[in-house]
Formats: C-alpha cells, structure tokens, sequence
C-alpha cells in the first residue's frame, strides 16, 4: 500500500495559486495510484507548534525521563516522521513569503529534521535516512526568480531542496508558479504553464 503526502501552506486558502496546482499534481498521483493513501496537511489552517523548550529538551531525554508536556512535544515528532517514512510521494504547495517559506511550514521541517531519526553522523559527516521519497515542490511566487537579477533571492527552492536533501530526499522536482503579482492575466498564464507542467509528468 502507497501513501501520498500533501502538505499546503498558504494563508489564501482556496485561493492560492500553489494550492490549485497541487490539487491537480494530487489528483493526477491518485489516479496513477489508485490504491494510495492519502494524507493531507494544511498548515495555514492547522499549523503545528512551533519548537519550543519542551521539545529541544525531551529529545534529548530517554521516554521515562521527560515530563508529560515533553512527552507530548517529542510524540507529535514522532508522529510526522513516522508519517514521513510510510510516504512514497510528497507533495508541497508553498508560496514565497520574504523569498522563503511560510514559518508555518518551516515549523513541519523542524519536527522532521531530527538525529538518529531522519539524519545521522557518521565516520563521513552527516547522512540522510529517509531514502527512496519523491517531493514535488509547487512554488508560487510574486516575482520571477527563475532567471534574472532576482534568482539570488531565491530562497525557497534553495531551502527546500537543501534541507530535504540533508535527510536523504534528493529526487526533487520543483513546478513554479512565477509572476503572479504581475496581474490578474500574468498569474493565469503562470497557472497554466504550471498545470501543463502536471500534466506532463510521468507517472
């Protein structure tokens, strides 16, 4: 049995420019992928809990020290990285806030990026654990940072394909949504490169 993830992050809710393209990249695994299960986060509706102290305390503990409220950060861990590892395929939507990513979404990574469960050190420095994933990175962004004076502003394809990498997920696949502050008929024509885009994938 498969298992597909679709994280979102957008505060636009249904109108998001990311979010309408990764509904149809979902749709389109679905189909591809009948017997898959599917597990949807939306960040901007439900985000998660920042780190705080209990977490980068109760980490460090053994499960029979921490207290109840450690307990509960390091779970909820626990709990998305598990959800990470039982995934085959990983869709995020995300727009670009201040040439990143939402702290909503940054807050989901942050659970996931953890010694001895997603990463380890060894004789060669740092090595990923979770191997064998495929993540498609809708990105919607006002301005055009594909190319040009601005691709050094770039800071969330650079990110996300990074800090994935760190944990062992290089199979990548970045689909922009460039432009769409440059006017209503700009963000339509983005959209639709975008969706060509899916729809072009193979499966």
């Amino acid at each position: 049995m498969s298992q597909i993830l679709y994280v979102t992050a957008s505060a636009r809710g249904a109108a998001s420019h990311s979010t309408q393209v990764a509904t149809a990249l979902v749709a389109k695994l679905q189909a591809e992928r009948p017997d898959a299960t599917l597990v949807t986060h939306d960040f901007a509706t439900n985000p998660l809990p920042h780190v705080g102290e209990d977490y980068v305390l109760g980490r460090t503990l053994a499960p029979e020290l921490r207290s109840p409220t450690q307990a509960s950060a390091v779970a909820a861990s626990d709990a998305l990285i598990a959800e990470l590892f039982a995934t085959d395929v990983i869709v995020i939507a995300t727009p670009m806030y201040n040439f990143g990513i939402p702290s909503t979404l940054k807050a989901w990574i942050d659970h996931l990026v953890r010694v001895g469960h997603t990463f380890a050190y060894g004789a060669n420095g740092a090595e990923g654990l979770v191997k064998g994933k495929k993540v498609y990175i809708v990105a919607a962004r006002g301005g055009l940072y594909l190319e040009g004076p601005m691709t050094a502003y770039n800071f969330q394809d650079a990110y996300l394909k990074t800090v994935l990498g760190f944990i062992g997920i290089t199979d990548v696949e970045v689909i922009p949504v460039e432009g769409i502050s440059f006017g209503p008929e700009a963000a339509e024509k983005s959209v639709a490169a975008a969706l060509g885009q899916v729809s072009a994938l193979a499966a």
